[in-house]
């Protein structure tokens, strides 16, 4: 739903989970939101061969956490004990109805540019909500994206993506911002020679340029339309880096083996200059 009336927000109080937190924050106060804050704890006998006594019981975290920032919102905070934390985060969502889950992608080590977080991917594979991540979030936003001007869709010619494009046209509505509308045509890259080359750009970006009409015909919008060539992910960042988005919208798809944005849905993720919502 846009807006949005129940945020998830889970937590592990890591450094890039507080850059999530003030995300939320604004989104909560433009739309009088929920925001649940969820941790989940892993069982003692997750650990077996472990004898360490923590010295902050994670309910006294939980309840402590960014109390002063959040004292002005609708805040619930929840505690559950699972092994699998992805799979506590998008059951919970499930039951209550949540509109949005917020969350970083929680990748660590040598590999993090090329890696997903496990919590993160699996939640994003699992939920039927669209989910709010990126790979930079640790800082919270900049002082401009408190009133966000510019929301770019990125978009393949199908249902994923036509439900990715009313969702950001309804929140670009509702924050009263800008939608662009990005699609990636690998074909404008295609070499050859000068009369070919500018022959067969052209029948490229018409036929483009076709396609996302009927997209938006279908979806009920209007947005400007940017073509961009290349492979995918770095295209798709590129596009939102160059129109300064201060938000990315791309269609998910659960099945891995598909084309297009779902296949990169990851790519795009870990390269995008701004948060992304795949829906």
């Amino acid at each position: 739903m846009v807006p949005f009336s129940k945020i998830l927000l889970p937590i592990d109080f890591s450094e890039r989970c507080l850059g999530a937190a003030r995300f939320s924050i604004p989104l909560a106060e433009r739309f009088h939101a929920e925001i649940t804050l969820l941790h989940v704890e892993m069982p003692p006998e997750a650990y077996p061969e472990s004898n360490i006594d923590r010295e902050i019981p994670p309910e006294k975290r939980l309840r402590d956490f960014l109390c002063a920032a959040f004292a002005h919102l609708d805040v619930k905070r929840v505690l559950r004990v699972g092994f699998d934390v992805a799979e506590e985060i998008v059951k919970y969502a499930r039951e209550h109805d949540t509109d949005l889950i917020m969350m970083p992608t929680h990748g660590y080590g040598a590999f993090r540019r090329l890696l997903l977080g496990s919590t993160t991917a699996k939640v994003l594979y699992d939920a039927s909500c669209p989910v709010w991540t990126g790979a930079k979030l640790a800082q919270g936003p900049r002082a401009e994206w408190l009133n966000p001007t510019t929301i770019v869709c990125a978009a393949d010619n199908d249902a994923r993506s036509k439900n990715a494009l009313k969702w950001a046209s309804r929140l670009a509505s509702a924050l009263d911002a800008d939608l662009i509308l990005v699609h990636v045509e690998p074909r404008l890259q295609s070499s050859g020679e000068e009369y070919y080359s500018k022959e067969f750009h052209e029948q490229v970006v018409a036929e483009a340029n076709a396609k996302m009409d009927k997209l938006q015909r279908a979806a009920g919008t209007q947005a400007q339309v940017v073509l961009q060539g290349g492979k995918v992910a770095r295209a798709v960042s590129k596009g939102a880096e160059d129109l300064d988005a201060d938000l990315l919208v791309i269609g998910r798809r659960s099945d891995p083996a598909s084309e297009g944005l779902g296949l990169n849905t990851y790519g795009i993720i870990r390269e995008s200059p701004c948060p992304v919502v795949s829906v």
